[in-house]
């Protein structure tokens, strides 16, 4: 039984073949103009205020997005549900943990995959989101459920917006695979 065990670990495939050099290029400056234009648009309308647009979990976002367009964890329906819904799973935890910082942390991370999983909205970096609420500061606490809106739901549609344009420029990528 414990022989079954580690060679599970050792893992059942091999490695993914590589990319091409195109394609490492196209990620690159769609990751580069979609984190930028969130930036842009933070420093712009919110440097100075208590406001966001841009949070670290936008940096996996852009990992998927631009780098990975044909996982369904990076489709439109992903990206936006799995942000909007973690975020207000993350707030809610923060508010009804407060004295447990580490437990809320942890509730909200798990709440998070779960309701993904059951929505079909399963976006690895809406985790981050989640976690970003409980421990992101008074800054981000200060937002309460705003925080689902602004940063979280504006800031994933605008790198949306940047990946239905960047990946549909070159005629060797395609993006979205599916809306719903």
């Amino acid at each position: 039984m414990m022989g079954r065990y580690f060679r599970k670990i050792a893992g059942t495939t091999q490695s993914p073949p590589r990319v091409g050099l195109a394609e490492i290029c196209w990620s690159g400056l769609g990751s580069l103009l979609g984190i930028m234009a969130v930036g842009y648009l933070h420093h712009q309308l919110f440097e100075g205020t208590a406001m966001l647009l841009l949070i670290g979990s936008f940096g996996a976002s852009a990992v998927l997005i631009f780098g990975a367009i044909k996982s369904p964890l990076a489709q439109p329906r992903n990206l936006l549900g799995g942000h909007i819904l973690s975020a207000l799973i993350g707030v809610s935890a923060y508010q009804l943990l407060p004295p447990c910082p580490w437990l809320a942390a942890a509730v909200a991370v798990s709440v998070s995959i779960m309701v993904m999983h059951a929505t079909r909205t399963l976006h690895p970096p809406g985790g981050a989101t989640a976690l970003i609420a409980v421990i992101g500061g008074e800054r981000v606490h200060n937002l309460g459920y705003l925080y689902a809106v602004l940063p979280v739901a504006a800031g994933a549609l605008i790198m949306l917006l940047v990946a239905l344009l960047i990946n549909n420029l070159s005629s060797e990528r395609s993006y979205p695979e599916f809306w719903v």
